[in-house]
């Protein structure tokens, strides 16, 4: 997949002055929600209604989609509303029942994708369609696995493709269901810039108050589109309710978000420096983070010297660090009195830190 430039023409063809959106419920719960969601949104910025049919869960009991009955609904909303239509496919038999009911767009999920297996077999049942197709990341980091996925589907003569970045999962508690990694859809946009890539702010956050900020920060990175669920009663969907909003919620939102096309010089430079500025604050956000979680294996350490009775500094150590970290900036062009300030500035809070647990 050298050029990805002929993948593009499904979007461009679309001339759209807003993102791409992509909305509509988790699941397809009953025949009255999906068309009542429809046509709340049938005259917004949504150019795809978007419905879970098949809803396998990570663990068994909850509710697992309504199957083939769902895709009746989505062509009655088709018919209803005139808007297009997707749902998720994990397997050769979704994907053939999904062609067979005339929906718009495919996607495949993050449990799906993490599997080569899979995605050859639904790459070999998709063979030559033209309809759109999604890969949505692994839930795992693998920039090569999802690549992967990709490419098998062009491989075997899809066309019209793009990637969905709904983040990925981690053991660590965070503010996110799936921490976004930001710094990695950047890789994948870099290397593929003409594939649409679209953010899932919904599962990147499982919460629906941060869903306008997740957003933004995807727009601010030059992402295509976005892909929100939407339930007009999200406290009782019968899915990942914490993570929906309302048709009405989503309508501000775009307005909020709305990307305005110019061609003007100072346009452009604003819009470059916008995505530079964006970049730069993913990277901070996990400078921070890394460094939260450098103190938090200091305290660590203070408890151990404490318990052994050791004293907190260890000269030896500290400047093997300072020697090795200098070297490791000289190779990413960072000048040395950089380095050593930082590092001095690093070493001296894990000191604080060990102090207070050894002296408390």
């Amino acid at each position: 997949m050298k050029n990805s430039k002929e993948m593009r023409t499904w979007l461009d063809d679309m001339q759209l002055d807003h993102p791409l959106v992509i909305a509509g419920p988790c699941s397809a719960e009953t025949e009255e929600q999906v068309l009542k969601i429809a046509h709340e949104l049938k005259d917004t910025d949504v150019s795809y209604y978007r419905a879970g049919i098949w809803k396998p869960r990570t663990r068994p009991g909850n509710f697992e989609g309504v199957g083939i009955l769902g895709l009746k609904w989505l062509q009655k909303v088709k018919a209803e509303t005139g808007m297009k239509t997707c749902t998720e496919v994990a397997n050769r038999a979704h994907v053939e029942l999904a062609l067979e009911h005339d929906i718009d767009l495919l996607w495949i999920g993050a449990r799906t994708s993490v599997s080569p297996f899979i995605m050859q077999e639904i790459a070999d049942a998709l063979a030559g369609t033209d309809k759109i197709v999604l890969v949505k990341n692994p839930i795992n980091p693998d920039l090569s696995l999802w690549l992967g996925g990709i490419e098998r589907l062009h491989t075997a003569g899809i066309k019209n493709l793009g990637a969905i970045h709904r983040g990925f999962s981690t053991y660590e508690k965070t503010k996110y269901r799936n921490i976004p990694e930001w710094q990695l859809a950047i890789e994948f946009k870099n290397k593929f810039p003409d594939l649409p890539l679209i953010n899932d702010p919904s599962h990147i956050t499982g919460n629906r108050e941060m869903i306008f900020d997740v957003s933004q920060t995807a727009l601010d990175l030059n992402f295509d589109g976005l892909m929100i669920e939407t339930h007009f009663d999200p406290d009782n969907a019968w899915s990942d309710a914490a993570q929906q909003v309302t048709p009405a919620k989503l309508v501000q939102i775009m307005k909020d978000l709305k990307i305005r096309k110019e061609s003007d010089p100072e346009a452009e430079y604003n819009k470059e420096l916008t995505n530079l500025r964006a970049q730069i604050d993913v990277i901070d956000n996990q400078l921070i983070e890394s460094l939260g979680k450098r103190m938090k294996i200091s305290d660590s350490i203070g408890k151990l010297k404490k318990e052994k009775n050791v004293a907190v500094l260890q000269s030896n150590r500290w400047n093997q660090i300072l020697g090795a970290m200098i070297l490791e900036g000289e190779s990413k062009g960072l000048s040395e009195e950089f380095v050593l300030r930082m590092f001095k500035a690093i070493h001296q809070e894990s000191i604080n830190h060990q102090e207070k647990i050894v002296n408390n």
